[in-house]
């Protein structure tokens, strides 16, 4: 087995599409994403996966249902539980890095345009 490292900028630099993850990674049963945000994502939960976000570039706001919005920047990151309601929004291109469990549907109980089902690695 090659162990290799794996430089996100480098990545980041492979594609331009927002709202479509990309697998980077994978361990324990976990898959490792890279996205790019911008504007409104749709609203939704996870009824058996907890999400990591961790924001790499620019600016992201979580909005919660019944709970004030909390904002990340550069190098934070928030861990949304399974169930509870939520949407990313992104005034402007954000580049985040996901970590939630391998098979998680990027609109959880809500299916639509911005579903993507067959993830990207790269």
């Amino acid at each position: 087995m090659t162990l290799q490292k794996v430089n996100l900028q480098e990545k980041f630099n492979l594609f331009q599409e927002q709202w479509r993850p990309k697998i980077v990674g994978e361990l324990n049963g976990q898959h490792v994403k890279l996205a790019k945000l911008q504007g409104p994502f749709v609203w939704h939960h996870h009824e058996n996966e907890d999400e990591l976000f961790l924001v790499v570039k620019g600016r992201l706001c979580m909005e919660l249902q019944g709970q004030e919005p909390i904002w990340l920047e550069p190098g934070e990151f928030l861990v949304v539980p399974r169930g509870v309601e939520h949407r990313p929004v992104a005034d402007e291109e954000v580049h985040l890095l996901l970590f939630e469990p391998a098979g998680t549907l990027n609109t959880g109980n809500v299916q639509g345009e911005r579903t993507v089902e067959n993830l990207e690695r790269i």
